[in-house]
C-alpha cells in the first residue's frame, strides 16, 4: 500500500518539505509552491528537523510516574534500588498491565517528540510473548523500535535466563512489523553466568544482530566481574565474544578512558542516562569523549530528549567537557537506529521520514506534528492513530492493579 504524500509547509525559518513514499524527497525554501496531490501541514510557528531518539529505555516502567509506592525501607544504594523497587515492579507485570505501560509510554513519547526508541525489557512472570505485546504497541502507535527482553539469571537460574533469549530469539525470527526489530540482550553481567553471556554472544552470531546490556551502571557491576577473575564487566563480554559491532552497551558509568576507547574500537555503542544516573547516584562518566559513538537515552524516565539534554549539558558543564561533543549525542542516536534499520533515518533528503514539527513555548517544547517512516504519528498535537485520553484511562486503572501486587509481593 502506497504511502501518502505529505508536504510541511513554510515553517519559522522559512523551510518546507515534501515526503514522497516514507522518504524526504526535497527541503525547500519560503517560495516552493503547495503541491496539489499532497496532504498539507501548516508548520508555522514552528521548525521542521529530526524526530528524537530514545537509545535506551523501559517500556515496562511506563506507569510508574501513576504513584507508584516508595520502597521501605528506602534503598540505601543502587542495588537495593533495583531490589526494592524495579526488579519488584518487573516481577508483578502481566499481559494487561504491560500493555497499558507500553502504550502509555509509547503515547507521551510520540507527544514529546520522540520518533524512535531502544528499549530494554523484563517480566521474570511474563518472558514468552512479551515482545510481541510491546512491539503492538509502537506498530499500533506509530513508533519506530528497537526491542528485546534483557536475559537474567536473578529469580530462576540459567533456565530463567534461556527462556530470555528463546524469546529474543523468536521474536527476530518472527517479527514482520515494519517498524519494529529485534536483537539479544542481558540484563546485566552482574546478574548472569559466564554460560549466558557465552550463549546471548552465539545467539548473536547465530542471527547477525547484537547485544543490548547494562553495563558499568554501578561499581556493583565492575566489582562483580573482577571478583570472577576480569578486569571488569567489558573485559567479561570482550573475552566471551559478546562484543560484535554495533552492541549497545547503556551507562558505562564506571568505564576508564581506555574501556570508553576499547568500546569505542569494537564498534560498540554507548548510551548515557543522565537523568537516571543522576536520581540513583551512581556517578557520571568523565570519560565518554573517548568514543564518537555515544548516544542518549532516559533509562525508563519519561522520554523527552530535551529534559534529558539539559540534565547532559548541566552536569558535562560542572566537568568542563566540551559541549560541541555531548551535544552530538541526540545525532548519534539516529545513527544507531539507522544502523539497525539499515538505512538513514531524519529530517535530510534521501532519509526514510522521521520528522518533527517543533514549536517553543515558555516552559516547553511542544511537538505540532510528528512523520515517522512517512507516515503521521502526531497532527496538530494529537496523536493520529489513537485517543490519549484512552489511553492514560487505561494506564490508570492498570497502574492501580499493578501497584497492589507490587505491595503483595
Amino acid at each position: 500500500m502506497s504511502k501518502q504524500s505529505i508536504f510541511l509547509s513554510h515553517d519559522d525559518d522559512g523551510h518546507s518539505m515534501r515526503i514522497e513514499a516514507g522518504k524526504v524527497e526535497e527541503l525547500t525554501s519560503q517560495d516552493a509552491r503547495t503541491p496539489a496531490d499532497a496532504l498539507t501541514l501548516d508548520c508555522g510557528g514552528g521548525l521542521i528537523g529530526p524526530a528524537d531518539v530514545n537509545a535506551h529505555t523501559h517500556l515496562y516502567s511506563g506507569l510508574a510516574p501513576l504513584g507508584m509506592p516508595a520502597p521501605e525501607p528506602a534503598p540505601e544504594n543502587f542495588v537495593q534500588i533495583l531490589e526494592r523497587v524495579w526488579w519488584r515492579l518487573d516481577r508483578a507485570l502481566d499481559a494487561d498491565s504491560l500493555r497499558a505501560s507500553a502504550r502509555f509510554y509509547v503515547a507521551e513519547a510520540l507527544l514529546a517528540g520522540t520518533g524512535a526508541l531502544v528499549d530494554h525489557h523484563e517480566s521474570p512472570n511474563l518472558i514468552e510473548g512479551s515482545l510481541d505485546i510491546l512491539a503492538d504497541a509502537c506498530q499500533e502507535l506509530g513508533m519506530r523500535a528497537l526491542l528485546c527482553y534483557g536475559a537474567t539469571e536473578r529469580n530462576g537460574g540459567i533456565d530463567e535466563a534461556r527462556r530470555g533469549l528463546a524469546e529474543c530469539g523468536r521474536f527476530i525470527k518472527e517479527n514482520q512489523r515494519p517498524l519494529v526489530r529485534g536483537v539479544v540482550a542481558l540484563h546485566a553481567s552482574f546478574t548472569v553466568s559466564d554460560e549466558t553471556i557465552a550463549e546471548a554472544a552465539a545467539l548473536c552470531h547465530e542471527l547477525d544482530t547484537v547485544l543490548h546490556i547494562h553495563l558499568a551502571e554501578d561499581s556493583a557491576d565492575v566489582e562483580d566481574a573482577k571478583n570472577r577473575g576480569y578486569q571488569g564487566p567489558l573485559d567479561r563480554l570482550e573475552k566471551l565474544g559478546a562484543l560484535r559491532p554495533g552492541t549497545i552497551l547503556a551507562h558505562g558509568v564506571h568505564l576508564s578512558a581506555e574501556q570508553v576507547a576499547r568500546a569505542s574500537e569494537h564498534g560498540c555503542w554507548i548510551v548515557q542516562n543522565p537523568r537516571s544516573n543522576r536520581g540513583n547516584r551512581v556517578g557520571y562518566s568523565r570519560f565518554l569523549g573517548y568514543s564518537d559513538r555515544v548516544a542518549l537515552g532516559t533509562d525508563g524516565y519519561p522520554s523527552r530528549m530535551n529534559d534529558e539534554l539539559v540534565t547532559l549539558i548541566e552536569e558535562a558543564t560542572q566537568r568542563r567537557e566540551k559541549l560541541c561533543d555531548v551535544c552530538r549525542r541526540p545525532e548519534r542516536g539516529r545513527e544507531l537506529m539507522a544502523e539497525r534499520f539499515g538505512v538513514p533515518l531524519g529530517a535530510n533528503p534521501g532519509e526514510r521520514a522521521d520528522v518533527a514539527v517543533l514549536t517553543c513555548e515558555p516552559q516547553a517544547v511542544r511537538v505540532r506534528h510528528l512523520v515517522i517512516n512517512g507516515d503521521l504519528a502526531v497532527r496538530d498535537g494529537a496523536l493520529v492513530n489513537a485517543n490519549v485520553d484512552d489511553i492514560r484511562d487505561e494506564a490508570r486503572e492498570q497502574a492501580a492493579k499493578l501497584w497492589e501486587r507490587m505491595r503483595a509481593l
